[in-house]
């Protein structure tokens, strides 16, 4: 079913956002209901039995059955239909479809990477076919992390050393927006990434593409696109302006000073460790935040990333 955004909701672009946001919107409704009720009595009993300057008797009346009992079984049953529909509602979401493409979500400081049963790999871009059902198995590689898309309605919590799952059926195609929806350090907020349905002609042929991506380009070029498409943005600037990280800028060739007082040149061998091992050596000045990008990334993208680097630099080796 499809779903307009409401002040609450955006628009629901997966086949549960219609039952969820039913759920939301009758506990919603019903609540306001009664919460009307209750303020309206109290304003009127304020002034129906305000102080008189000379009180009279109170009533001999101890309670009334009628009333206890209606405003006791009235709030029952609305929660047990709440209890119902929200029950349903979760076993759906909790139930993954027997023929659900199946793809690898990882969290770490601070993007999301996937892997595809085809062995595309991407960051920050969930790429799925329209009308079919994707199973998201999640894992962290440092701390709790959430996998949040509002347009489908799903939240999960995706933690270290362990697997949890979630799952959609996008029914109409468009780009929607990936958040993490727990706090996981400095870089939270900009922990963001999209969510793209393309029609199933166009994710298989996206799914080619991405197994040839690079051609027909310089490795600097690849390099260029790579520094987006793999969130070194996020910590890394290319105008020498300081980030979480070093600058990009001039970095190729220049003699760099760790946090254990060593030094060393900057060169290829260098920028490969740093990519994959980034722990083994720490930029003075800088902590030890960035994750590993030990299969994430292919040689053929790390030899595209240092060219590009060098292109960066005033003084090439």
């Amino acid at each position: 079913m499809d779903t307009t955004g409401t002040l609450f909701m955006p628009s629901g672009a997966s086949t549960i956002s219609g039952e969820v946001d039913a759920v939301f919107n009758f506990i919603l409704i019903a609540g306001s209901i009664i919460f009307a009720i209750v303020v309206g009595l109290i304003i009127f009993f304020s002034v129906r039995y305000r102080r008189r300057d000379k009180p009279g008797l109170t009533s001999g009346i101890s309670h009334n059955l009628k009333l206890e009992l209606t405003w006791t079984i009235i709030p029952v049953i609305l929660v047990f239909f709440a209890f119902y529909f929200g029950f349903k509602t979760y076993l759906k979401m909790s139930i993954v479809p027997g023929n659900a493409i199946e793809i690898k979500a990882t969290g770490q400081k601070w993007f999301w990477s996937f892997d595809y049963p085809e062995g595309v790999t991407t960051v920050n871009e969930l790429v799925v076919p329209v009308d079919q059902p994707v199973k998201v198995l999640l894992s962290s590689q440092d701390v709790i992390h959430s996998f949040f898309v509002p347009n489908f309605r799903i939240k999960m919590d995706v933690l270290p050393n362990r697997y949890t799952v979630t799952w959609f059926e996008a029914h109409q195609k468009g780009e929607y927006n990936l958040f993490c929806a727990e706090y996981c350090g400095t870089e939270h907020s900009e922990m963001v990434g999209k969510v793209r349905v393309v029609s199933e002609s166009e994710y298989q042929n996206w799914l080619e593409e991405s197994s040839t991506a690079g051609e027909g380009m310089t490795p600097a070029e690849y390099g260029a696109k790579l520094y987006i498409s793999k969130s070194c943005n996020t910590c890394h600037s290319i105008d020498g302006t300081a980030g979480n990280g070093p600058s990009f800028k001039n970095i190729f060739g220049k003699t760099e000073k760790f946090a254990d007082g060593s030094q060393a040149v900057v060169d290829e061998n260098y920028l490969r460790e740093s990519i994959l091992e980034p722990a083994n050596k720490i930029v003075a000045g800088y902590q030890n935040i960035m994750p590993t990008y030990q299969g994430l990334v292919k040689d053929r993208e790390i030899d595209a990333l240092i060219a590009y680097m060098k292109t960066l630099s005033n003084e090439q080796q």
